[in-house]
C-alpha cells in the first residue's frame, strides 16, 4: 500500500508531500511522493503522542483501581485515541493506594506504551487543592520519597508533584537526587519561594495556572515565576481550564520554543463512559467539561490528539510548533527517547490524521 502524507513529522520536522510505502503492516520506504498514485491519503503522519498526565482512560481510574490491568486498559484506550506512551497519574491518596499505584507501574512498566509515572499529590497546598481530597492531604515525608527512589532505582521514569513551598529541604533533595521530575503544582508558592526551588532542582511545573494564585503586577507568583523559567510546563488545552488567550500569552512568554507542552488530565471518561466516581463522589461530563456534584472542574475530558487540534485551529499555533508539544516535549521532559517513524516501524505505531485532526484507520 502507498500512503500518500501531505505533512510528515519525522526528527522534529515537519516534511511535505512524502509517501509511505506499507507492505505486511511495517512502513518498507519513506520518500518524497512525486508522481505516484497513492493507495491512499492522510493530511498527516506522525508518530504516537505522548502525555504525562492521564488520571485514567476507559471508564477505569488509577486511583480506583492501581492495579497492572487497570494500568494496561488506561493505556489501551489512549492507544485508541493517539497516544502511544503515557504516564498513569496517581493523585492525592492514602499511602497505601500510592503505593499499590506505584508497584503496578513496577510490573507493567515498558509495556503497552507505559512509560512511567506520575505522582500528583498528596504534598500540595489545601488552598489549592482543586478535586484532591483534603483529608488526604500531607506533608512530603520519607514514605513517599521512599517510593519515588524505589521507581527511578529499577529505571522507570517518575514524576511527582507537589507544592515546593511546603517541602522539607532534605526530602525535596532526595528526590532531585534519585533523579525524579519534580514538578511544582496545586501550590501557592510566591515568586521568590519557586526561584528557590528551582535553584534546588525543580525542574517542571503541572498544568500552568490551573491549581496556582493568579499573577498580579506586584505578585507573579508561582505562575510568574514559572513562565518566566527555564523549566518545562504543561498545560491543558481544551479551552475550559485556560482560555485560548491566556494560552496564547503563556506561549508568547517563555524564554525560548519548546518548554512547553500539553497534557490531557484525561479522567476516565475519555474513551469511556460519561461519569466515573473518586473519592466517592460522582464526576460527570456536562458540556464537554467534567464537574463534580458542586458544579466544579474535576479533571479533564480531552486526548491529546484533540489537543493538537486545539493548538493548531484554536490557539493559532503552525503544525510544526504544536506537534513538538504533544510528541517531541513530553518525551524530552522524561529523558526517553525521541519517538520516530522509519523503515520497519509499524503502521499501528504512526499516528494518521485528515484534515479535521481526525484519525484515519489504514488495514
Amino acid at each position: 500500500m502507498l500512503i500518500s502524507v501531505k505533512g510528515l513529522w519525522r526528527d522534529g520536522r515537519l516534511l511535505h508531500d512524502m509517501a509511505l510505502d506499507v507492505r505486511a503492516g511495517r512502513i518498507d520506504v519513506i520518500r518524497p511522493l512525486g508522481g505516484d498514485t497513492a493507495d491512499a491519503e492522510v493530511a498527516l503522519a506522525s508518530p504516537l503522542l505522548c502525555d504525562l498526565q492521564v488520571n485514567g482512560s476507559g471508564g477505569v481510574m488509577v486511583n480506583g483501581t492501581p492495579t497492572p490491568d487497570a494500568l494496561r486498559a488506561i493505556a489501551a484506550a489512549q492507544r485508541r485515541c493517539g497516544t502511544g506512551a503515557i504516564l498513569p497519574t496517581v493523585i492525592t491518596d492514602t499511602a497505601e493506594v500510592m503505593e499499590a499505584a506505584g508497584e503496578a507501574a513496577l510490573a507493567v512498566f515498558g509495556e503497552d506504551g507505559i512509560v512511567g509515572l506520575h505522582i500528583e499529590g498528596p504534598h500540595i497546598a489545601p488552598a489549592r487543592r482543586g478535586t484532591h481530597k483534603e483529608g488526604y492531604i500531607r506533608p512530603l515525608d520519607a514514605r513517599s520519597v521512599a517510593l519515588v527512589e524505589r521507581l527511578r532505582a529499577a529505571g522507570m521514569p517518575v514524576m511527582i508533584t507537589l507544592a515546593p513551598e511546603l517541602a522539607p529541604p532534605d526530602l525535596f533533595a532526595r528526590l532531585v537526587d534519585c533523579g525524579a521530575v519534580v514538578s511544582a503544582g496545586h501550590t501557592m508558592a510566591t515568586a521568590q519561594e519557586t526561584r528557590d526551588a528551582l535553584a534546588r532542582g525543580l525542574s517542571c511545573f503541572t498544568h500552568l495556572f490551573n491549581a496556582m494564585p493568579p499573577m498580579t503586577s506586584r505578585a507573579p507568583g508561582v505562575l510568574g515565576a514559572a513562565l518566566n523559567s527555564e523549566a518545562y510546563a504543561g498545560i491543558i488545552v481544551d479551552g475550559i481550564h485556560v482560555s485560548w488567550d491566556m494560552l496564547r500569552i503563556a506561549l508568547r512568554a517563555r524564554p525560548r520554543p519548546g518548554l512547553t507542552f500539553a497534557v490531557s488530565d484525561a479522567m476516565a471518561t475519555v474513551g469511556g463512559p460519561d461519569h466515573f466516581e473518586i473519592y466517592g463522589q460522582r464526576i460527570a461530563v456536562r458540556d464537554g467539561m467534567l464537574v463534580n456534584a458542586e458544579g466544579a472542574l474535576a479533571g479533564a475530558h480531552i486526548d491529546l490528539r484533540q489537543s493538537l487540534a486545539n493548538l493548531v485551529t484554536e490557539v493559532g499555533l503552525p503544525l510544526a510548533e504544536a506537534l513538538p508539544m504533544v510528541c517531541d516535549i513530553p518525551r524530552r521532559v522524561m529523558g526517553l527517547t525521541p519517538a520516530r517513524l522509519d523503515e520497519g516501524s509499524a503502521i499501528a505505531d504512526a499516528l494518521l490524521l485528515d484534515e479535521a485532526f481526525e484519525r484515519i484507520e489504514l488495514a
